[in-house]
């Protein structure tokens, strides 16, 4: 365990030893080392993370993905296939607190790697293993990638509208849940540790952790047979909840589903004979008819600007809110009073923008302390000052593809 409660962060005795690559291992990888923990990412040499790669845009070729997800990172140079690269990384862990892999099961046993093997270097290690289908089961061994688990989870079934085909969601939300899922897992291990003295393995799959946000989806169906389908904007029964469109062509969301805060509504459109209107003055009977009221609504909306419907909803305690996009966010004062984006230097962007460290916790606050390195920027910390390699023993490494 790294001892160095001079740092900020909750996390700042954990070391931990990152070789994911790609998105559902290093979200893992990113959330602990937001609060502190050292995060050493393991790369392979040359080539690095092809999240390095990734990315919408990509100003002269860089991506602008990686600065984020391996922020607060150290990055390192392994050649896992070999020997030699294997021994350097059964090194580390002598002194390491949490493993993070994201290879397809049975890898890393492979590369004689296995937890068996290096628990007995270190009994107190927790390997966090994200997967998509987990360790163990008739499909452990397939590849699955985030789209794979969020559509057998059951999410890509009922998102989008029911009259096109299933959605995919605009971010990799399966890999991230499967990552989150993950860092609670690691740091249950490392509470149950204070107790035990054990490390464990840490078993999350990508489907099974979408599975986990589907409400009572299997329940319904189980109890009742019924079966979620595509709702769109809307979730059917629950009203009024929607989108809803503006005089100016602008969009709001308003959720006024709660009989107190649709009677404010009401009150708002100048129609407070509708709360006790037999058809809408229940949340079952506003469930049962759902489009007429939501006609309603959106016709008073319409008569109305983005501001105005805004500032009345929020001085009458209705809940609603914009559609924001990046830019929205960059400008509210909500965001800006908050800290929730941050500029921080990129040695080769200048200052950036993006999203800051949450949750905020009050006496042991994370940071966003560097975006993410350079391929193999730590090799000389983690050679030298960790392992106490000479520069001749790294030189002969370098030359033998082993870093």
């Amino acid at each position: 365990m790294q001892m160095n409660n001079m740092k900020k962060g909750a996390l700042s005795d954990l070391r931990v030893i990152e070789m994911g690559q790609l998105l559902a291992g290093p979200f893992c990888g990113q959330l602990l080392g937001d609060f502190g923990a050292e995060v050493i990412k393991v790369e392979p040499p040359e080539i690095g993370d092809p999240m390095r790669q990734w990315g919408r845009e990509k100003p002269h070729g860089k991506s602008l993905w990686w600065p984020v997800v391996a922020r607060n990172k150290k990055s390192i140079t392994v050649n896992l296939r070999v020997e030699e690269g294997q021994k350097i990384i059964k090194e580390l862990v002598k002194n390491a607190d949490i493993l993070i892999e994201n290879f397809r099961p049975g890898t890393l046993e492979r590369w004689n790697m296995s937890y068996e093997t290096l628990s007995e270097i270190n009994p107190r290690l927790i390997m966090v293993r994200v997967s998509g289908y987990g360790q163990t089961g008739p499909y452990s061994k397939r590849a699955g990638f985030g789209a794979i688990g969020e559509a057998m989870g059951g999410l890509r079934y009922v998102s989008g509208d029911p009259s096109t085909q299933p959605s995919r969601m605009g971010i990799s939300i399966g890999d991230e849940l499967a990552a989150m899922h993950a860092c609670m897992g690691a740091l249950m291990a490392v509470h149950a540790r204070e107790r035990t003295g054990k490390g464990q393995v840490v078993d999350s799959a990508i489907y099974e952790s979408v599975l986990n946000m589907m409400e009572s989806l299997v329940t319904e169906h189980h109890v009742a047979g019924y079966t979620r389908e595509r709702t769109g904007p809307i979730i059917p029964n629950v009203a009024p909840s929607n989108i809803f469109e503006t005089s100016d062509q602008q969009m709001i969301l308003i959720a006024a589903n709660q009989d107190g805060v649709f009677s404010r509504l009401c009150k708002v459109m100048d129609r407070p004979e509708l709360s006790s209107d037999e058809r809408y003055s229940t949340h079952s009977a506003r469930g049962k008819n759902q489009q007429e009221l939501d006609d309603l609504i959106n016709n008073w909306t319409k008569t109305k600007s983005l501001k105005e419907v805004e500032s009345l909803c929020n001085e009458n305690g209705i809940p609603a809110g914009l559609i924001y996009k990046a830019k929205d966010m960059i400008e509210d004062p909500h965001f800006k009073a908050r800290e929730a984006i941050i500029d921080i230097e990129h040695p080769e962007f200048g200052l950036i923008k993006m999203q800051n460290v949450a949750p905020k916790l009050s006496r042991n606050p994370g940071e966003v302390r560097q975006v993410g390195p350079k391929l193999g920027e730590h090799n000389n910390y983690v050679f030298l000052d960790i392992l106490k390699r000479t520069e001749d023993e790294m030189s002969a490494l370098k030359k033998a593809g082993v870093i």
